[in-house]
């Protein structure tokens, strides 16, 4: 592998063209008209425009990016995170055209993509899940009849796309119907399938996920979870490695739990298998994202590795590089997602100039951006500009460290939800370690 086509934008390409340069591999990005001077632009080896703003006719547009690796000679295209990195038939196409695809097969997305084909599989590999349907459901009584069955609240879930979307929460039959009706519509509006399915909606849980990595030799190694309880709209806010509510037998156990889900669909690459886990220490799968995570930075500092190198690297034929023995982790890391957002104004979008950009710096402090001072932010993308990540000894000592982070961080001429993740963090809550995936959403006038 000697080139890479990166076929997205943002704080992740440039994340993987340092990777790249690392590895002596030559880069190749793309961009929208509306991302002519951004920072991947001008950092990668050579930089092709490929349509205007609209992602659907630019980081969308399948033919155009075939076009450009050919033309660039690329040996490799890597996708990243969003846009086309889970879609099994960019994967495929990429591999009939000639090139390595930095990503597991398109079976294996297609079959983990799929919400309930994966709940499927892994009820056949015995992994545990949510009690709920094993198949999709399409009418009001056949969810009735499930919920008398396990209980109320239920979740109804988009069996394809994520991020919330297609997703409700169910308290009672009463609300059943409408609830069916609207996640149906907004799962087909967002993701072109209609189709859901149910599960028990478990309170005060806590979603915890396992970082996974594979080969194309059969080896599969759990690099330890994260965890993601601490959440908006089902949207990930804030990420700690190793989870202050996991135990070592319990780690050991998702683990296995983990490695079994990815043996089960032949997979290979960087995976994360997610977790819903209940307030008795109960663990059940939910999905798998088959692609490097936004919060892949934690496992990094914690367990001294580098995930989108060892990517690269399983792409173009290599073994792991690590057994499961060779995994420990050490420290805790958390990481604060930063946005363009205004949070005191139903958090909009918060496009414009940047005119004061000044990342916090230390020891145990990285900043993963896409931006500096002079960069233009276009309300066609996604608003996440930069991810602060902190390392220490423990838990108490990440806290302070990231407080720190965010207090010496300035971002000027946008809105930022950094005063946001401050509040969180010196919230008794967070600090005790018990923040659940719905404590945020219920108590967030508190926080802004």
């Amino acid at each position: 592998m000697k080139k890479v086509l990166i076929v997205n934008r943002g704080e992740i390409a440039v994340r993987i063209i340092r990777a790249c340069r690392d590895l002596g591999i030559k880069t190749v990005a793309v961009y929208s008209e509306a991302d002519a001077s951004a920072m991947h632009v001008n950092q990668a080896d050579e930089a092709y425009c490929i349509g205007p703003a609209a992602a659907a006719k630019s980081y969308l547009n399948v033919t155009a990016l075939l076009t450009v690796a050919g033309h660039a000679h690329a040996d490799a295209i890597h996708p990243g995170y969003g846009f086309l990195a889970e879609n099994a038939d960019f994967a495929e196409a990429c591999r009939n055209a000639g090139f390595i695809f930095v990503g597991p097969s398109a079976e294996a997305i297609r079959r983990m993509g799929d919400k309930a084909q994966a709940r499927a599989a892994m009820i056949d590999a015995a992994v545990p899940v949510v009690p709920g349907t094993k198949d999709l459901i399409r009418y009001v009584n056949e969810c009735e009849e499930v919920a008398a069955q396990i209980g109320y609240p239920i979740l109804i879930k988009a069996t394809a796309g994520g991020g919330g979307r297609g997703m409700r929460v169910v308290p009672n039959r009463q609300k059943m119907k409408k609830a069916l009706q609207e996640a149906m519509q907004e799962a087909k509006m967002s993701f072109g399938n209609g189709g859901v399915y149910l599960e028990k909606y478990l309170t005060h849980a806590r979603h915890v996920e396992i970082q996974i990595m594979a080969d194309s030799h059969g080896h599969v190694v759990a690099l330890g979870e994260r965890d993601c309880s601490t959440q908006r709209r089902h949207q990930k806010v804030i990420e700690e490695a190793p989870s202050s509510f996991v135990d070592e037998k319990m780690r050991a156990a998702m683990s296995t739990a983990a490695v079994a889900a990815a043996k089960a669909v032949q997979y290979c690459g960087a995976g994360t298998v997610e977790f819903i886990v209940d307030e008795y220490k109960n663990f059940y799968f939910m999905e798998m994202n088959t692609r490097i995570q936004v919060e892949h930075g934690v496992t990094e500092l914690v367990t001294g590795t580098d995930l989108v190198k060892t990517q690269l690297r399983i792409a173009d034929g290599e073994a792991l590089p690590w057994k499961q023995e060779d995994i420990h982790i050490r420290g805790w890391a958390i990481e604060c997602r930063i946005n363009a957002e205004d949070p005191q104004h139903q958090f909009m979008p918060s496009p414009g100039k940047i005119t004061v950009y000044e990342p916090p710096q230390g020891e145990g402090v990285r900043v993963d951006s896409c931006i500096s001072a002079g960069s233009e932010i276009t309300p066609f993308y996604d608003s996440m500009v930069a991810k602060v990540l902190v390392k220490a000894p423990d838990r108490k000592q990440a806290i302070q460290k990231m407080l720190q982070a965010l207090e010496d961080f300035r971002i000027e001429g946008i809105k930022t939800n950094i005063d946001l993740h401050w509040n969180i963090l010196s919230g008794q809550i967070f600090q005790q370690g018990k923040m659940d995936t719905s404590y945020l959403e219920e108590h967030l006038q508190e926080y802004i």
